[in-house]
């Protein structure tokens, strides 16, 4: 999971986790090292999850104008 992770450092991501039902932690991923990764919100604050909790790591969806969609279904 941690190479895998490593290929979404600096993007903007939604990543699910097992405690997250219906939506996820959205930010930049900013480190990913061998038991988790630094996340960055929108806020400025910053978050370290563990990989070992992470499901799924998703780039967040941009509209055709490069914008951000404002609802994300999934």
């Amino acid at each position: 999971m941690k190479e895998l992770a490593k290929q979404f450092t600096g993007k903007d991501c939604i990543i699910y986790t097992v405690t997250s039902n219906d939506s996820g932690i959205q930010g930049v991923i900013k480190e990913v090292d061998d038991g988790g990764m630094i996340i960055e919100k929108k806020s400025g604050e910053k978050e370290i999850i563990n990989l070992d909790f992470v499901t799924r790591i998703r780039e967040y969806p941009l509209k055709k104008n490069g914008k951000k969609k404002s609802i994300v279904l999934d």
